[in-house]
C-alpha cells in the first residue's frame, strides 16, 4: 500500500517539476551561459592556461630523479685485481639525482609573466563568447516577441473576417448580400488562417532557434515571459549618444578589445623570452649514488657492502656559456618582433571591427526609431481609414472587395509597427549592451 501511495506521489509530483514556468530573458541568458558547449570549450581553454602557469611556475623547484641499472658485460673486460680477461661480469647501480637551475637568462620569470597574460587573455575569450551568447539569446528571445505579437494581429484578422462571413451569410438569407460576395469573404477568411499558421509555424521556429542555444533538448513545453514594450520604449525616446561616444566606452571594458591588448603584452615577454637564449645559464646538481659487481669465476663480496662501499655523493655547477648557435637565437627574437607586428595590426582589427558593430547598431537603432514613428502615423492613418470604410460598408456605400482593402492595410500598418517596436527596442538594448551595461528589455 505504501509503495502503491509513493508511486501516486511521484506521478503527481512529476509533471509540476517537469514544466518550468514562463522563461525571463534573464533566465535563458544565464541557462545558456551555464549549459551552452562553445562556452565550455572556452573555459577549458583558460583551464589549459591555469595549467601552463602552474608549469611556469613550477619550473623553478629543483627535479628529483631516481635511476636503477642492471648490466651483463660479455667476452673480454676488466677484473676486480684490474686485470683484463674474457669473462662474463654483471654489474648493478643505483642513483638518486637533483638539479635546480640557478640562473636562465631570465627565461623562467619571463615565461610565467607571458603564461599569467594568456591566463588573462583567455579568460577575456571566455567572457567574450559569454557576450556573444548573451546577444544571440537576446535576439532570438526578442524574435520570439515578435512572432508572438504577430500571431495576436493574425488572430483579430480572423475575428474580423468571421465575423464579416456570418453577417454576409446572414444578408444573404434575406436576400440582401449575394453568394459571390459570402464567398469572396469566405476566401478572405482563408487567406488570414493561411496568415495565421505561417505566424505561428514562425513562432514555433524561434521557440526552437532559442531552446537549441539553451541546450535544451526540446521546445516542447517552453514559454517565454511576454514584456510590455510600450514601458520599455518609454524608457528610450531618443538616442542621443553618438558612436563615437559609445565607442570610447566599449573599446575599454570589451573582453575581445582586452583579449587582444593581452596578447600583444605577451609578444613583449616573448620577444624577452628569446633574448633569454643570449644569457648564460647555470645549474646546481647534486646526487648520491652506490654499485654492486659480480665477476663469473672470482668470489665477489656481498651485495649489502659492496653498497655500503661503493656509496658516493656529489654536488656540482654546470656552466653553459652560448657563443654560436648558427643564428637560431638572433632568427628566434626576429620572428617574435613580427609576432608583435601582426598582433598590433590584430588589435587594430579588433577595434575596428568593433566600431564598426557599433556604428551599425547606432544608425539601425536610428532607423528604427524612425520607422517605428512613422509606423505609429501609418497605423492611425490606416485605422482612421478602415474605421470610415466600415461605417461606409455598414450602409451599403462601399463593397465588400473595398472594405477587405481598407481591413489588409489595418494589418499590415499593425504588422509593420510591431516589427519596427521590437527591432528599436533590441537596438536600443544592444547600443546599452556595448556600454557595458545589462542587456535586457
Amino acid at each position: 500500500m505504501r509503495k502503491y501511495l509513493l508511486y501516486i506521489m511521484i506521478v503527481a509530483f512529476l509533471p509540476a517539476t517537469a514544466q518550468k514556468q514562463q522563461w525571463t530573458l534573464k533566465e535563458c541568458i544565464d541557462y545558456a551561459l551555464d549549459h551552452n558547449l562553445s562556452i565550455k570549450q572556452r573555459d577549458v581553454n583558460r583551464q589549459q592556461q591555469e595549467v601552463e602557469v602552474s608549469t611556469a611556475k613550477n619550473s623553478r623547484l629543483p627535479d628529483l630523479n631516481a635511476t636503477a641499472g642492471e648490466n651483463f658485460s660479455f667476452g673480454r673486460g676488466l677484473t676486480a685485481e684490474n686485470t683484463y680477461t674474457n669473462t662474463n661480469t654483471s654489474s648493478t647501480s643505483f642513483s638518486l639525482g637533483t638539479s635546480v637551475p640557478l640562473f636562465t637568462g631570465f627565461r623562467i620569470p619571463r615565461t610565467l609573466e607571458l603564461n599569467r597574460l594568456n591566463l588573462e587573455a583567455a579568460t577575456a575569450d571566455l567572457e567574450k563568447a559569454r557576450n556573444d551568447i548573451r546577444m544571440q539569446v537576446a535576439q532570438a528571445y526578442v524574435q520570439i516577441l515578435y512572432s508572438m505579437e504577430l500571431c495576436d494581429v493574425a488572430s483579430r484578422q480572423i475575428e474580423i473576417d468571421s465575423l464579416q462571413v456570418f453577417r454576409l451569410k446572414e444578408l444573404l438569407k434575406n436576400g440582401k448580400a449575394s453568394g459571390t460576395e459570402v464567398a469572396q469573404q469566405e476566401a478572405a477568411m482563408a487567406q488570414s488562417k493561411l496568415t495565421a499558421t505561417q505566424a505561428n509555424n514562425d513562432y514555433r521556429l524561434n521557440l526552437l532557434a532559442l531552446t537549441q542555444l539553451l541546450e535544451l533538448p526540446s521546445p516542447e513545453g517552453f514559454t517565454i515571459e511576454r514584456i510590455d514594450p510600450n514601458s520599455r520604449l518609454a524608457a528610450f525616446k531618443t538616442i542621443g549618444t553618438s558612436p563615437d561616444a559609445i565607442y570610447q566606452e566599449a573599446v575599454g571594458i570589451k573582453p575581445e578589445i582586452q583579449a587582444e591588448t593581452l596578447r600583444l603584452q605577451g609578444t613583449e615577454k616573448s620577444i624577452d623570452i628569446a633574448k633569454s637564449a643570449l644569457y648564460p645559464s647555470l645549474t646546481l646538481s647534486g646526487g648520491l649514488g652506490s654499485n654492486y659487481y659480480k665477476t663469473s669465476g672470482f668470489p665477489a663480496e656481498s651485495f649489502g657492502k659492496q653498497l655500503s662501499n661503493n656509496f658516493s655523493q656529489y654536488i656540482g655547477l654546470s656552466l653553459s656559456v652560448p657563443i654560436f648557435n648558427r643564428f637560431a637565437t638572433r632568427n628566434s627574437i626576429r620572428s617574435a618582433q613580427l609576432n608583435r607586428q601582426t598582433q598590433q595590426l590584430q588589435l587594430e582589427n579588433t577595434k575596428k571591427a568593433l566600431y564598426k558593430e557599433i556604428q551599425q547598431a547606432y544608425y539601425n537603432a536610428l532607423n528604427s526609431q524612425a520607422k517605428f514613428t512613422s509606423s505609429e502615423e501609418a497605423l492611425r492613418s490606416n485605422r482612421e481609414a478602415f474605421n470610415l470604410m466600415s461605417a461606409k460598408y455598414e450602409y451599403g456605400k462601399a463593397n465588400i472587395t473595398e472594405f477587405n482593402e481598407a481591413k489588409n492595410n489595418l494589418m499590415k500598418a499593425e504588422s509593420d509597427l510591431v516589427r519596427a517596436k521590437y527591432e528599436y527596442i533590441y537596438n536600443h538594448a544592444l547600443l546599452d549592451f556595448y556600454r557595458g551595461k545589462e542587456l535586457k528589455f
